[in-house]
């Protein structure tokens, strides 16, 4: 018998509850939606769905990926639509030539400084970049590895229960808010600046000597194979092999 895996939707940032009503207009089409609800989860609730990497309906807005810009009419710049909520009588486009460009030059910059091994990684075919990329419509990357990368950072294998690889993160900090908002253990943080910006358990330590209490938050949040489940029972004698990890209302 074969199993198909439902995916439910994520609207990208939580629900709101509101009794005031706000009407705007996203891409010609009118919606009302409870006042403080962001244009990422009204444009979902009608069925437009605006790239993003960072969003994700069980965690606050953050708006750091950039991929989710949306055009406003009477606003300058692209704003996030994740952090940005809805107003009356605002006029949203979320697809549009100038979007779709800067949205592809976005995901460009986060594959230039990421394994190329779609084939062969645990999360092919269920990997949010991979998904964004496709819909980017990114076919090549303009950028070499020649420069400075991650890739060779070292595997933490530390922790009997998932993995952490520092060359597959994208610093979204979904991991870091879902081990503040979703377990409030505080045991992670983002370490570095700029470019050096990585994911560290406590201070630096290695996942297993962490705050980290393995309560998989982090793991569930990762949009990419970062932090990866182990594949087999704990075992601190020996290595693991990375297996694959196996949100919502209109």
């Amino acid at each position: 018998m074969n199993i198909t895996e439902l995916k439910i939707p994520d609207f990208g940032t939580p629900r709101r509850e509101s009794d005031i009503p706000v009407t705007l207009e996203i891409d010609g089409v009118e919606v009302t939606v409870p006042e403080g609800t962001s244009v990422m989860r009204a444009a979902a609730m009608m069925g437009t769905s605006i790239p993003k990497l960072c969003a994700t309906e069980s965690l606050e807005a953050f708006g750091s990926c950039r991929v989710c810009l949306v055009e406003i009419e009477g606003r300058r710049g692209y704003p996030a639509s994740c952090t940005t909520p809805c107003e009356t009588g605002m006029k949203v486009r979320t697809q549009t030539p100038k979007l779709q460009e800067l949205r592809k030059g976005m995901l460009e910059l986060y594959i230039s400084d990421h394994p190329l091994d779609c084939l062969t990684c645990a999360a092919n075919g269920d990997c949010e970049l991979q998904d964004m990329a496709g819909v980017t419509g990114l076919r090549e990357v303009r950028y070499g590895y020649e420069g400075s990368n991650h890739l060779r950072m070292a595997k933490d294998e530390s922790n009997p229960y998932f993995t952490y690889a520092p060359s597959k993160c994208i610093v979204c900090n979904r991991c870091v808010r879902a081990c503040e908002e979703t377990q409030g253990t505080f045991a992670l943080t983002i370490e570095g600046r700029g470019f050096a910006s990585r994911v560290a358990a406590s201070q630096n330590d290695s996942f297993l000597d962490s705050e980290c209490v393995s309560c998989g938050a982090c793991v569930e949040a990762c949009p990419t194979v970062a932090l990866l489940v182990t594949s087999r029972e704990p075992d601190y004698e020996q290595p693991h092999e990375p297996a694959g990890v196996a949100a919502s209302d209109p």
